[in-house]
């Protein structure tokens, strides 16, 4: 093929990349995705009452009384996902907090 490439097309393509690269380098920018450590199916009854009656919340609304900044909480192995706690049961978020919250002794 003999197709010439005009000023016109360069530009229009130059333009039309400039706005793909532009819109890929926001979508980079996206938080991920809010942990959630909500999922109390393979609770027990019990279980669900007492993380019920200890006022569990997924987010803190004091992030000093953050699950992750108490002596009750055990991180996740993986680092970065639900941790568990030593009264409450089930997965617990490390910005999560409840009624049972201990400062961790420094």
């Amino acid at each position: 093929m003999d197709a010439k490439l005009t000023r016109r097309d360069l530009l229009h393509r130059s333009a039309t990349l400039g706005a793909l690269a532009t819109l890929g380098a926001g979508a980079c920018n996206k938080p991920a995705a809010a942990l959630s450590c909500t999922d109390t199916s393979a609770l027990s009854p019990g279980d669900v009452q007492v993380r019920t009656a200890l006022a569990y919340l997924d987010t803190s609304a004091d992030p000093t009384k953050a699950c992750s900044r108490c002596q009750q909480f055990v991180p996740a192995a993986s680092g970065g996902g639900c941790g568990t706690c030593k009264v409450v049961r089930g997965p617990i978020n490390p910005a999560g907090s409840c009624k049972s919250f201990a400062p961790k002794s420094s």
